[in-house]
């Protein structure tokens, strides 16, 4: 498992924690990362759209899953699915113009 798996696991976990919380658990859990590598894990999750971090503090930073990413229930999917249905059955006669 690499050091970004056990990291966003983490996070995706609890959906938002501050830096010191994440780094006593994963010490807790056996995992050890230095400063740099730690950082660096966690700029390349907040590139890939995964996660947001932000300052809530001089030197503390809020980790938190980007929303895109949440897990969404099937039962609120369905109801996207219905409104989108709902909101293009709305334009009468357009169906069959491209």
């Amino acid at each position: 498992m690499n050091y970004k798996d056990i990291i966003f696991g983490k996070v995706k976990e609890d959906s938002s924690l501050t830096d010191k919380t994440l780094i006593k658990s994963l010490k807790k859990e056996g995992h050890e990362f230095t400063e740099d590598m730690f950082n660096k894990t966690l700029l390349d999750l907040e590139i890939l759209g995964l996660i947001h971090v932000s300052w809530i503090a001089k030197d503390t930073r809020k980790i938190e899953i980007a929303s895109q990413y949440e897990e969404n229930d099937e039962v609120e999917l369905q109801n996207k699915e219905a409104l989108k249905n709902d909101y293009e059955a709305s334009f009468p006669g357009t169906e069959n113009q491209i």
